[in-house]
């Protein structure tokens, strides 16, 4: 089965939302270790998060070439 383009859109759409939210997530888990006052349960989940949407903006900004 062929996917049209709008198709393609709107699936590309679901995918890049959870990777938002996901990263999202994972950073307010580190600001929350960090306002805790522990840095090293706090500093990681950061990190992973910025990693998460460091990606989510290499796929938007490849998708964005595609097209």
């Amino acid at each position: 089965m062929k996917l049209t383009k709008q198709q393609e859109f709107e699936v590309f759409k679901l995918v890049l939302d959870k990777f938002l939210w996901v990263g999202a997530i994972i950073i307010l888990f580190g600001f929350f270790y960090l306002v805790q006052g522990n840095l090293t349960l706090g500093l990681p989940p950061l990190i992973a998060g910025s990693i998460v949407l460091i990606l989510f903006i290499f796929l938007l900004g490849k998708h964005a070439a595609r097209r």
